[in-house]
């Protein structure tokens, strides 16, 4: 596996023979590119977490991984994530833990509950 770096600093548009960019100059970038893409990747990871929780909410700890199946979805949603689907099926599955949830507790009068029966 072979690593290569590109050197950035080159200008393509300058003329032939002048070099006036400095070989040691950083290259010039946005003030607010990395926030941006940070932001972007934050709320994509927000989208899966909440997207997981749900799905694991079906099955254990419904009563507290649906809200924050919930929560999640509707941060990643506010931050414009990338992966809006799995955020609305993230969504989707914590409204649905909760309504396990209110099946169960209403069908055995407890919040406890098991798969076996």
């Amino acid at each position: 596996m072979t690593l290569t770096l590109i050197d950035r600093t080159r200008r393509t548009d300058a003329a032939p023979g002048k070099d006036d960019v400095d070989a040691g100059a950083a290259p010039e970038k946005t003030p607010d590119a990395a926030p941006r893409r940070a932001l972007g990747r934050e709320a994509d990871g927000l989208a899966v977490a909440s997207f997981v929780l749900g799905l694991v909410g079906l099955l254990v700890f419904n009563i507290v991984l649906g809200p924050m199946a919930i929560v999640m979805a509707l941060l990643a949603l506010t931050r414009h994530t990338r992966r809006r689907g799995r955020a609305f099926l993230g969504l989707a599955l914590g409204a649905a833990d909760l309504a396990v949830l209110a099946a169960v507790v209403t069908a055995n009068g407890t919040v406890a509950w098991s798969i076996g029966g």
